[in-house]
């Protein structure tokens, strides 16, 4: 592993990334998603954006886990959304072809409108329930979706994201189906990624050292999360992802 000094270069750049890593953890833990989007729109001010990607190896997957892990409903959750997980796989596997016929500029303003539609519409109230006989075939047909933009984006939240909503899971629930969903993606895309010979683990101990700063933030988020209103999340939650959205339109912007 490269000496954090040489990494990092001064003491000053490690703080800087520790106090990235520390808000993009407590952002995850507050509203369940946003860590790769905090920490690499953040520490791109400073380092080159494949380094930055480098260092969100460790702390997006594992983040994911404990996310998913320390929910209360995990057994049940993957029962449920098993036709939703099979779909991601198979969606992410077999898009690997588009990974190089994408154009990022379109598939960042789609992917940035999408997410700014869902939450507007989220913070005008408007929801709709999944019914019951429908559930397990959209279940299918949204974790393919997801896993067709994750193989083209790199992102897992859509349309994975807006489907969990629609089943009224209760909030600490929510949050565990969503670090579920998104630790089967990663995977997924990071066997595509290997497959196509575009993984290297050179960069694992760097990025294992900033899991450290990413698990703190993440458990202040929990906490702060814990003491929430219902309503008060919601708005967070959905807040969150119109933030999301305008940094992939401003990003296919430059």
């Amino acid at each position: 592993m490269e000496n954090l000094s040489n990494l990092f270069g001064s003491y000053q750049q490690l703080l800087v990334i520790c106090l990235v890593f520390i808000l993009a953890g407590m952002v995850k833990g507050i509203v369940g998603l946003g860590l790769p989007t905090v920490a690499i729109g953040l520490l791109s001010l400073s380092m080159p954006t494949m380094e930055a990607a480098a260092l969100l190896i460790m702390p997006s997957l594992l983040t994911n886990i404990w996310q998913l892990a320390a929910g209360p409903d995990l057994r049940q959750l993957l029962h449920r959304l098993r036709p939703m997980l099979l779909g991601i796989c198979a969606g992410t596997l077999a898009s690997a072809l588009l990974l190089t016929r994408i154009n990022p500029y379109w598939s960042g303003i789609g992917l940035g409108l999408a997410l700014i539609t869902y939450a507007g519409m989220g913070l005008a109230s408007f929801h709709w329930n999944m019914p019951v006989r429908l559930e397990t075939r959209m279940a299918s047909v949204a974790g393919t979706l997801t896993g067709i933009v994750t193989a083209t984006t790199g992102v897992f939240v859509m349309p994975s994201v807006p489907f969990l909503q629609t089943l009224n899971l209760e909030k600490d629930s929510l949050i565990q189906a969503m670090g579920l969903t998104f630790t089967v993606s990663t995977l997924a895309l990071a066997a595509n990624l290997a497959w196509a010979g575009q993984l290297h683990w050179n960069a694992a101990g760097n990025s294992l050292f900033a899991l450290l700063p990413a698990v703190a933030g993440m458990q202040l988020g929990q906490v702060l999360r814990d003491k929430m209103q219902p309503v008060v999340f919601k708005r967070c939650f959905f807040a969150g992802l119109l933030l999301l959205g305008l940094h992939y339109l401003w990003g296919a912007r430059g």
